[in-house]
């Protein structure tokens, strides 16, 4: 049995806008909703929306969805979040975590995370700058034994390419223990949903580690500009789906795709001008 757990609490601050980030829109849907579209292919047992920032207009916009909507105020951190949702979650489960600004995570992707059922499973990925995401770190033997995040890390622990997506899964009655015994000594003063890896490890739980088919899949949004950029590579993947499955495109990079789009045989587009001739 699955459950899912989604992160929407984030007021994202470098949006400049009043609307929730999670949201925002990205080829003509939230945030939220992409994540919450692929989190249903799995068919989970039970979802569950942890929302913060912008009230009741998250659960609101995504009242189609079958979905259990949780509060998390005061917003203190990664691990408090998933700690909101935890009453709704059964323990003979396995609890997947994703994040609602996150929106392009893939099916595929995360049917492989959860091969491991009774593992802490990471999503991890090799980055050749780092910056900005916490650090997976290694024993000699290649085994994962913490997560350090970047503001906590020595600058020999930065220097560390295999990085954090924060999506994981996890045995959910071992997610509970965890996160009770969760504690607050770090710069940020938050609980660090990170902090259970070296609980796991600790208990001789298997930390294994799978990394996403794309980069672009585990790229979060936390400003205008960020969400421009994904919204642009995101068409670019539509373009070459379509040119590979025949369409003929007058400018591929100029499309823009809103929803779903199926073609038949023998399609073009027509690139349209507007002027005098």
């Amino acid at each position: 049995m699955l459950n899912i757990v989604i992160l929407a609490a984030g007021k994202g601050t470098r949006m400049h806008s009043d609307k929730p980030k999670v949201l925002h829109a990205l080829a003509g849907s939230a945030l939220l909703q992409h994540v919450m579209e692929t989190a249903t292919q799995l068919a989970p047992a039970k979802t569950c929306v942890v929302y913060g920032h912008g009230g009741e207009s998250v659960p609101q916009a995504m009242a189609d969805h079958d979905a259990i909507f949780v509060l998390q105020e005061p917003q203190l951190g990664t691990g408090h979040a998933v700690q909101q949702a935890l009453p709704q979650l059964s323990d003979d489960s396995t609890t997947l975590v994703l994040y609602g600004d996150v929106p392009l995570i893939q099916l595929a992707t995360l049917q492989k995370l959860l091969q491991t059922p009774d593992a802490l499973t990471l999503l991890t990925l090799q980055l050749d700058n780092p910056g900005g995401y916490g650090r997976i770190m290694r024993d000699s033997n290649s085994k994962v034994i913490s997560i350090v995040e970047e503001k906590d890390a020595t600058p020999e622990q930065r220097a560390t390419r295999e990085v954090n997506t924060g999506i994981l899964a996890a045995p959910t009655h071992l997610l509970r223990n965890w996160l009770a015994s969760l504690g607050n000594n770090n710069i940020q003063g938050e609980y660090y949903l990170t902090d259970i890896v070296a609980m796991a490890v600790a208990q001789g739980v298997e930390v294994s580690t799978t990394q996403p088919g794309h980069k672009w899949e585990v790229m979060g949004i936390n400003s205008k500009v960020q969400l421009a950029e994904l919204e642009r590579i995101w068409q670019q993947e539509q373009a070459f789906r379509l040119l590979t499955q025949g369409v003929t495109l007058a400018d591929p990079a100029r499309l823009d795709v809103r929803g779903k789009l199926v073609c038949g045989r023998d399609v073009r587009s027509e690139e349209r001008r507007v002027g005098k001739e």
